[in-house]
Protein backbone atom coordinates (compact mmCIF):
# COMPACT_ATOMS: atom_id res chain seq x y z
CA UNK A 1 0.00 0.00 0.00
CA UNK A 2 1.25 3.24 -0.92
CA UNK A 3 2.31 5.67 1.75
CA UNK A 4 0.22 9.26 1.55
CA UNK A 5 3.34 11.80 0.30
CA UNK A 6 2.86 15.64 -0.06
CA UNK A 7 5.24 17.70 -2.20
CA UNK A 8 7.67 18.12 0.57
CA UNK A 9 8.03 14.67 1.02
CA UNK A 10 8.16 14.51 -2.36
CA UNK A 11 11.12 16.94 -2.92
CA UNK A 12 12.56 14.97 -0.27
CA UNK A 13 12.48 11.88 -2.32
CA UNK A 14 14.22 13.01 -5.21
CA UNK A 15 17.18 15.59 -3.01
CA UNK A 16 17.39 12.12 -1.54
CA UNK A 17 17.72 9.82 -4.28
CA UNK A 18 19.67 12.25 -6.50
CA UNK A 19 22.16 13.02 -3.46
CA UNK A 20 21.95 10.43 0.07
CA UNK A 21 24.96 12.23 1.07
CA UNK A 22 23.35 15.35 1.60
CA UNK A 23 23.38 17.08 4.83
CA UNK A 24 20.05 17.92 6.77
CA UNK A 25 20.74 21.28 6.68
CA UNK A 26 20.74 21.15 2.71
CA UNK A 27 17.82 19.32 2.92
CA UNK A 28 16.23 21.92 5.10
CA UNK A 29 17.28 24.79 3.12
CA UNK A 30 15.91 22.67 -0.26
CA UNK A 31 13.13 22.36 1.13
CA UNK A 32 12.21 25.50 2.92
CA UNK A 33 11.74 23.89 6.83
CA UNK A 34 14.01 23.87 10.11
CA UNK A 35 16.73 21.22 9.82
CA UNK A 36 14.50 19.14 12.92
CA UNK A 37 11.26 19.60 10.61
CA UNK A 38 13.43 17.85 7.75
CA UNK A 39 14.95 15.37 9.90
CA UNK A 40 11.52 14.44 11.21
CA UNK A 41 10.04 14.13 7.70
CA UNK A 42 13.07 11.78 6.54
CA UNK A 43 13.01 9.82 9.45
CA UNK A 44 9.22 9.41 8.82
CA UNK A 45 10.34 8.29 4.80
CA UNK A 46 12.67 5.80 6.41
CA UNK A 47 10.10 4.48 9.14
CA UNK A 48 7.05 4.11 6.60
CA UNK A 49 9.53 2.15 4.66
CA UNK A 50 9.42 4.66 1.46
CA UNK A 51 13.27 5.27 2.15
CA UNK A 52 14.55 1.27 2.59
CA UNK A 53 18.13 2.44 3.05
CA UNK A 54 20.73 4.89 1.97
CA UNK A 55 23.77 3.32 0.49
CA UNK A 56 26.87 4.29 -1.46
CA UNK A 57 26.58 2.58 -5.30
CA UNK A 58 30.27 1.32 -6.02
CA UNK A 59 31.42 0.48 -9.53
CA UNK A 60 31.74 -3.43 -9.04
CA UNK A 61 34.93 -3.38 -12.08
CA UNK A 62 36.75 -1.16 -9.87
CA UNK A 63 35.71 -2.65 -6.88
CA UNK A 64 37.60 -6.19 -8.04
CA UNK A 65 34.80 -7.65 -9.69
CA UNK A 66 34.86 -7.38 -13.64
CA UNK A 67 32.35 -10.19 -14.27
CA UNK A 68 28.73 -9.22 -14.36
CA UNK A 69 26.28 -11.69 -15.08
CA UNK A 70 22.53 -11.84 -15.68
CA UNK A 71 21.26 -15.24 -14.55
CA UNK A 72 17.54 -16.76 -15.44
CA UNK A 73 17.05 -19.59 -13.32
CA UNK A 74 14.38 -22.04 -13.57
CA UNK A 75 13.80 -24.57 -10.63
CA UNK A 76 13.17 -28.03 -11.10
CA UNK A 77 10.08 -27.93 -8.36
CA UNK A 78 7.83 -25.00 -7.32
CA UNK A 79 6.46 -26.53 -3.87
CA UNK A 80 7.40 -23.74 -0.96
CA UNK A 81 10.16 -26.25 0.65
CA UNK A 82 11.64 -26.62 -2.40
CA UNK A 83 11.09 -22.67 -2.94
CA UNK A 84 12.50 -22.05 0.31
CA UNK A 85 15.53 -23.60 0.10
CA UNK A 86 16.51 -22.01 -3.51
CA UNK A 87 16.33 -18.35 -1.86
CA UNK A 88 18.16 -19.26 1.04
CA UNK A 89 20.77 -20.21 -0.70
CA UNK A 90 20.48 -17.44 -2.97
CA UNK A 91 20.43 -14.77 0.28
CA UNK A 92 23.24 -16.38 1.08
CA UNK A 93 26.03 -15.75 -1.82
CA UNK A 94 27.32 -12.15 -1.53
CA UNK A 95 27.98 -12.80 -5.31
CA UNK A 96 24.06 -12.40 -6.23
CA UNK A 97 23.85 -8.81 -5.52
CA UNK A 98 20.42 -8.62 -6.82
CA UNK A 99 16.94 -11.35 -7.17
CA UNK A 100 13.73 -11.15 -8.26
CA UNK A 101 11.04 -13.53 -8.34
CA UNK A 102 9.69 -13.09 -12.06
CA UNK A 103 6.54 -14.54 -13.64
CA UNK A 104 7.16 -15.97 -17.44
CA UNK A 105 9.21 -18.64 -18.43
CA UNK A 106 11.70 -18.51 -15.73
CA UNK A 107 11.16 -18.52 -12.04
CA UNK A 108 14.35 -16.20 -11.09
CA UNK A 109 16.31 -13.20 -12.34
CA UNK A 110 19.75 -13.01 -10.58
CA UNK A 111 22.58 -10.46 -11.29
CA UNK A 112 26.12 -12.26 -10.05
CA UNK A 113 29.10 -10.57 -9.70
CA UNK A 114 32.49 -12.65 -9.69
CA UNK A 115 36.22 -12.14 -9.71
CA UNK A 116 37.01 -14.65 -12.12
CA UNK A 117 35.31 -17.28 -14.26
CA UNK A 118 36.41 -19.75 -11.27
CA UNK A 119 34.30 -17.80 -8.87
CA UNK A 120 31.37 -17.31 -11.53
CA UNK A 121 31.57 -21.13 -11.73
CA UNK A 122 31.29 -21.77 -8.31
CA UNK A 123 27.93 -19.90 -8.13
CA UNK A 124 26.22 -21.47 -10.71
CA UNK A 125 27.35 -24.82 -9.66
CA UNK A 126 25.90 -23.93 -5.88
CA UNK A 127 22.28 -22.46 -7.26
CA UNK A 128 22.30 -25.84 -9.62
CA UNK A 129 22.77 -28.06 -6.40
CA UNK A 130 20.09 -25.75 -4.43
CA UNK A 131 17.15 -26.64 -6.95
CA UNK A 132 17.85 -24.80 -9.93
CA UNK A 133 17.09 -27.59 -12.87
CA UNK A 134 17.81 -24.70 -15.64
CA UNK A 135 20.51 -21.75 -15.76
CA UNK A 136 21.06 -18.92 -18.50
CA UNK A 137 23.78 -16.45 -18.04
CA UNK A 138 24.14 -13.47 -19.95
CA UNK A 139 27.56 -11.29 -19.61
CA UNK A 140 27.11 -7.65 -19.15
CA UNK A 141 28.90 -6.13 -21.17
CA UNK A 142 28.51 -2.52 -20.58
CA UNK A 143 25.83 0.03 -18.73
CA UNK A 144 23.79 1.76 -20.87
CA UNK A 145 21.75 3.31 -18.18
CA UNK A 146 21.83 3.48 -14.60
CA UNK A 147 19.77 2.28 -12.04
CA UNK A 148 17.39 5.67 -12.42
CA UNK A 149 15.73 7.33 -9.47
CA UNK A 150 11.91 6.93 -8.72
CA UNK A 151 9.87 9.28 -11.12
CA UNK A 152 8.26 11.02 -8.20
CA UNK A 153 6.35 14.00 -8.76
CA UNK A 154 2.79 15.41 -7.38
CA UNK A 155 0.35 14.45 -9.57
Amino acid sequence: MAVKLDEVDLILLRELQEDADRTNVDLARLVGLSPAGTLNRVRRLKESGVVRRITARLDPAKAGFPLQVYVSVTLARHEPRASKGFEDAVRAMPQIISADWVAGEIDVMLLVVARDVAELQQVLVRLSTRGAQRLTTLLRLEELKPASPLPVAPR
